[in-house]
């Protein structure tokens, strides 16, 4: 049996499609608002705000269960962290205390963490719901 052209590329889809999909959704969510907010007592705060965060979050669901539920965890854990290190690394690569990799990690860290949890849970209430188990 011969692969075709496009098997390498149908194999990656579940990791290419949630990283695709969270460099979009943090360009959406967070890529616009570059500025830091100062209050009347001189504090800063930004440059986003909560509600940015959470849109991001909740839409980051989609792909994760996409992937997840069709059995690609694995997809749907490095494809949505992969994606959103590499948003946050080139929408902070600019700053000027150099501190912008932690940050980076931090994202890496986090979305790998949340991303498995989520994953693991969408594939168990997916199995325990039409009986088949999912592989990834």
């Amino acid at each position: 049996m011969s692969q075709g052209p496009l098997e390498p590329v149908r194999r990656l889809l579940p990791a290419l499609a949630p990283a695709g999909v969270a460099l979009a959704v943090w360009a959406a969510w967070l890529g616009w608002d570059q500025h830091r907010d100062v209050h009347p007592d001189g504090t800063t705060t930004g440059p986003y705000e909560a509600w940015q965060v959470i849109g991001l979050v909740l839409t980051l669901l989609a792909p994760v269960y996409w992937a997840a539920s069709r059995g690609h965890r694995a997809g749907a854990v490095l494809g949505t962290s992969a994606g959103l290190t590499v948003a946050a690394y080139l929408d902070w690569s600019d700053d000027a205390s150099g501190l912008f990799m932690v940050g980076v990690v931090l994202v890496m860290l986090g979305s790998l963490a949340a991303t498995s949890v989520a994953s693991l849970v969408i594939a168990s209430v997916t199995v325990s719901r039409d009986g088949r188990r999912g592989t990834g």
